[in-house]
């Protein structure tokens, strides 16, 4: 018999996480705070240790069947002068698995199917969570309170539970850049499932997908709080000189479909991953900049991890302590190289530092890329075996 555990977040994260808890025997409650779970979002690209995750949590073929493979593709200047290309069948034959292209609201919902709707609750906000008694944990929602053996922090970037757990955390900074992103409202003619553009502090990438529509994203340096009356607009003006297929892909966007958000990160380490009967998971744990793109593939660890410690270990706090040995080391030094990996390549401003990023990019060896995109994706998903008979 498994136990019982409040996951507090409906995103990518905390439905992973709900999911792997359950795949273990345990009963679970998701608590999520918007009314709606609207199916908005722009694109994401699932590295190997994304996809493994997954299989871990039992939908990793659904989500395969929706997404689009990315073989082709790499890191273009905006002339459109290749400093890089991708062989996406080398990483698949190095990692078992190609990276993959799918909209965030497919994926969402995926995740969604794989839970009964009875373990949804929405429009209701968690503030915090007593712990007074280290045997439970109460869980006050605005109509009733949850008694658990487990509360799972993955209330996002910025979580409310990581204050309550850390109060002297100074939390999320922002990264000095922002995104606009969205997914174009019709097919269009792209001759790669994946491409990245540098420019003086701005990026300019797309994912394509299986239905012939892709997302566009556009990073640029900026302060926060900056917001544009027309965002489209603006990223016509930023970016309609640069490379094909860029023009057409803002030219097949809505205005109103354009999301822009301010990035922001835990550029202070959390000493822990865990207090007490609280586990804190993906963005609430270790916000990072989307620069490798890992930020949903460890919170997809983030959740298997949990699982399989919960299912191997004799209790509940020896596999919060299992939990916290193994993921806070990785996730944290993800975050790291996500931070440096913007600094050397979007972020650069000066044009001597644009040229000598890209004089130091097309000369590289094939296989140094490579070996980055294996560094991080090249990870050993846990077994959610030998399940203890109870949790204490």
């Amino acid at each position: 018999m498994g136990g019982s555990a409040v996951v507090v977040g409906g995103g990518i994260g905390g439905l992973a996480a709900a999911i792997g808890l359950r795949r273990i025997g345990w009963d679970v409650t998701v608590v999520e705070r918007a009314r709606v779970l609207a199916d908005v979002g722009a694109g994401i690209s699932l590295h190997a240790n994304g996809i493994r995750a997954l299989d871990v949590l039992g939908v990793g073929d659904a989500v395969r069947a929706a997404a689009r493979p990315q073989y082709t593709g790499g890191t273009r200047t905006p002339g459109g002068g290749w400093l890089a290309r991708m062989d996406g069948t080398v990483l698949e034959r190095e990692l078992g698995t190609p990276i993959t292209g799918i909209p965030r609201a497919v994926l969402h919902r995926l995740l969604r199917a794989a839970l009964p709707p009875e373990c949804l609750v929405v429009g209701t906000e968690v503030l915090s969570v007593d712990c007074s008694d280290p045997g439970r944990v109460r869980v006050p929602l605005t109509d009733t309170v949850l008694d658990a053996d487990l509360v799972v922090a993955a209330d996002g970037v910025d979580s409310r539970l990581r204050g309550q757990v850390f109060p002297g955390h100074p939390g999320p900074v922002h990264s000095g850049s922002t995104v606009l992103r969205a997914i174009t409202e019709h097919p269009v003619p792209l001759h790669t499932d994946f491409e990245l553009t540098w420019g003086q502090g701005a990026e300019f990438g797309h994912i394509a997908f299986t239905d012939g529509r892709a997302e566009w994203h556009a990073v640029l340096n900026s302060p926060p709080g900056i917001r544009h009356p027309d965002a489209l607009a603006a990223m016509r003006r930023r970016f309609g000189d640069w490379h094909d297929p860029i023009p057409a892909l803002l030219d097949a966007t809505r205005p109103d479909a354009v999301l822009h958000h301010d990035i922001r990160e835990l550029a202070t380490p959390l000493p822990a991953f865990t207090a007490g009967r609280i586990a804190l998971l993906g963005d609430a744990a270790h916000a990072m900049t989307p620069h490798l793109g890992q930020g949903a593939c460890q919170a997809l660890e983030d959740a298997a991890t949990l699982a399989a410690a919960l299912a191997t270990e004799p209790t509940v706090a020896s596999a919060l302590t299992r939990y916290d040995r193994e993921r806070r080391p990785r996730s944290q030094s993800v975050a790291r190289a996500a931070r440096r990996a913007g600094r050397m390549g979007q972020r650069p401003t000066h044009p001597l530092a644009v040229a000598l990023r890209n004089t130091v990019l097309r000369l590289a060896p094939a296989g140094v890329t490579v070996r980055a995109v294996l560094r991080h994706a090249a990870w050993i998903p846990p077994s959610l075996e030998n399940r203890p008979p109870h949790p204490q």
